[in-house]
């Protein structure tokens, strides 16, 4: 600082021997000091953007580790580059004015602090950018969000930068202005509510592995259904099946109900739980007619001779003859050799998961009918493709109900009204 004493007396000096006046010379002194501080900030500037940040992007594009190519992304080291002139105009603000002219360097000095401050808040947002971006990288973090975590950081910054700006403006003490926030704890509760009870939700999701990204959910209030696309702290994205988007506030999702299909996709099964009815006029005890036509079906054979010896030795040791077998013995009927063939059909079928529920039911008859259930899970999770298989068995069970001579339940239409008048 001794140089820039010697270089302001020379200026001085020269000034003073051109016989310019010596009111002239203090505002020319001034300006030139003003000049050549501004100057070395422009130097600096220049020396710091176009030389150090040049080298330095080149140093990062040649080594091989990912994290500090997503913080030169974020412009960390951009706004860092930013504080060379300040620092260079703070600590020579002091040497450009006289004594008598302190309240200048009181207002630059004032001015230049704030701007320091105010870019570090901007290089610490950078880097809590660049800091998600890395964590998103990494493969074992993807499910997880932590936006929020970075949000509410970022508000903590935000708000002490704003502290410091206000002590720097009418020079208060930090510690006193914290004291005096105690006052204002319930005013400020209530302007931060929302991101506090956002908070408290992410904290839960995250907590308790409630919903990740990429989780296919289902939340009817907000007629949400289909993947999580982004996890904030106030609000959760879900990108419908039809692309269009809808918002969730972060809390509702821990004070209310969702569903969350991620169980499903990982259990490497997506249930098919679909019933069909059986007109019951149709269904009948099996003649030896009907019984050889099933025997030929191979999804059935093995059962059908097992069927046939196990009744045929049942009624043998009950003495009951051919006629009576119906009422006092035992008989195949179409309805439960049509239930094991839905059985055999789909154990027959690669796409249909064995290890996991597999069930063919009667479910209670109604006056539609007797519903006959298929309750089984697809290997296919994915939702296209999913829906073709499960119309696929249906398409069968359907188009082989004449063979077991049932019929599908269905309300007379305007057709079946036409016939009966003819």
């Amino acid at each position: 600082m001794n140089t820039i004493t010697n270089i302001k007396s020379s200026i001085s000096h020269w000034l003073q021997s051109l016989d310019l006046g010596s009111v002239f010379v203090d505002y020319a002194e001034n300006i030139i000091s003003i000049i050549v501080v501004i100057s070395l900030a422009f130097i600096a500037d220049f020396l710091t953007k176009k030389i150090l940040l040049s080298v330095l992007n080149k140093i990062v594009k040649k080594s091989k580790n990912q994290w500090d190519d997503v913080v030169l992304e974020r412009k960390v080291f951009n706004r860092l580059s930013h504080l060379a002139p300040a620092i260079i105009i703070f600590y020579l603000n002091p040497y450009v004015f006289d004594n008598n002219q302190s309240l200048w360097v009181d207002i630059i000095q004032t001015v230049t602090k704030i701007y320091i401050v105010i870019v570090f808040n901007l290089v610490a947002f950078a880097f809590m950018n660049a800091l998600g971006d890395i964590y998103n990288k990494a493969a074992k973090n993807k499910k997880v969000s932590i936006k929020s975590y970075i949000q509410i950081t970022k508000i903590v910054i935000g708000f002490i930068t704003g502290l410091i700006v206000f002590s720097i403006l009418f020079d208060k003490n930090l510690s006193g202005i914290f004291t005096g926030l105690g006052a204002f704890a319930a005013v400020l509760l209530l302007i931060f509510q929302d991101s506090i009870k956002g908070l408290v939700g992410g904290v839960t999701l995250s907590a308790n592995d409630m919903v990740r990204m990429g989780d296919w959910i289902s939340m009817p209030k907000y007629n949400a259904d289909g993947t999580v696309i982004d996890i904030s702290l106030n609000t959760v994205k879900v990108q419908n099946w039809d692309k269009t988007i809808s918002t969730i506030p972060t809390y509702s999702m821990v004070t209310e109900s969702f569903s969350n299909w991620r169980g499903m996709e990982e259990s490497g099964g997506r249930r098919i739980k679909r019933s069909l009815n059986i007109d019951v006029k149709t269904i009948m005890f099996c003649d030896h007619t009907m019984i050889d036509k099933f025997n030929k079906i191979d999804l059935l054979k093995s059962y059908i001779e097992e069927k046939r010896k196990e009744i045929e030795d049942f009624n043998t040791n009950k003495g009951v003859d051919e006629a009576e077998k119906h009422i006092n013995g035992r008989v195949i009927t179409n309805i439960g050799t049509f239930r094991i063939y839905l059985e055999n059909y789909l154990k027959s079928l690669e796409v249909i998961n064995k290890n996991m529920t597999f069930i063919v039911r009667q479910l209670p008859p109604t006056d539609t009918g007797l519903p006959i259930e298929v309750y089984v899970f697809s290997k296919v999770q994915e939702w296209a493709e999913y829906e073709q298989i499960q119309s696929d068995i249906f398409d069968h069970i359907y188009s082989i109900l004449d063979v077991f001579e049932l019929a599908a339940f269905q309300n007379p239409s305007g057709n079946d009204f036409k016939a009966l008048i003819k």
